[in-house]
């Protein structure tokens, strides 16, 4: 019943940037951690970023700096701000929730992804 339904991806070329959207359904969406992963080809799925319910907020070193998560809760969605985009970034990216505030592999709920594609 739960659904959490990614938008926003695209190509773009290095150094532009995206907005990814996640709306999640059919949960208390305010109580809950939201994780964005992504996984490129021929790669393990890694975490991108997180943001707990009081918006404290985690970042990959590889993104620090340049992607930007935060939710609105009056929207029920969580945002991944992208900037400059690295050809690195290409990725299938998903959102994630969790009652508990871990961002792992084993959150409970999931998006079916959004594609991003960083190239020249």
């Amino acid at each position: 019943q739960v659904q959490l339904v990614e938008s926003g991806g695209g190509s773009v070329r290095p150094g532009e940037s995206l907005k990814l959207s996640c709306v999640v359904s059919r949960l208390p969406f305010v109580h809950y951690t939201i994780a964005w992963f992504r996984q490129a080809l021929g790669k393990r799925r890694e975490l991108v970023s997180c943001i707990d319910p009081d918006k404290v907020t985690h970042y990959e070193d590889s993104v620090k700096g340049r992607f930007t998560i935060s939710r609105d809760n009056t929207k029920n969605t969580v945002y991944l701000q992208m900037n400059n985009l690295e050809p690195i970034d290409t990725a299938v990216y998903y959102c994630a929730a969790d009652l508990a505030p871990l961002c792992t592999d084993a959150m409970n709920y999931w998006g079916k992804g959004t594609l991003v594609t960083v190239a020249s």
